[in-house]
């Protein structure tokens, strides 16, 4: 009984190490892809607002200038 319980215990050490190793990592991931996905977000939103401020030539205003 003493060594089935020692296993166990030896395990929950290992599962606690691996988790404190890999936490920041995964932490550290989850920042980047929110910041990527932020800077995605605000670049779509500028092309956007370019693309309406941006008037449309028509063929009578070339026609004009010609």
């Amino acid at each position: 009984m003493n060594t089935a319980a020692d296993n166990i215990v030896g395990i929950l050490v290992i599962v606690a190490v691996f988790v404190a190793l890999a936490l920041p990592s995964l932490i550290g991931l989850a920042h980047d892809r929110r910041v990527d996905r932020q800077i995605r977000e605000a670049q779509q939103a500028r092309r956007a607002a370019r693309a309406r401020v941006r008037p449309a030539i028509a063929a009578k205003d070339v026609a004009r200038a010609a």
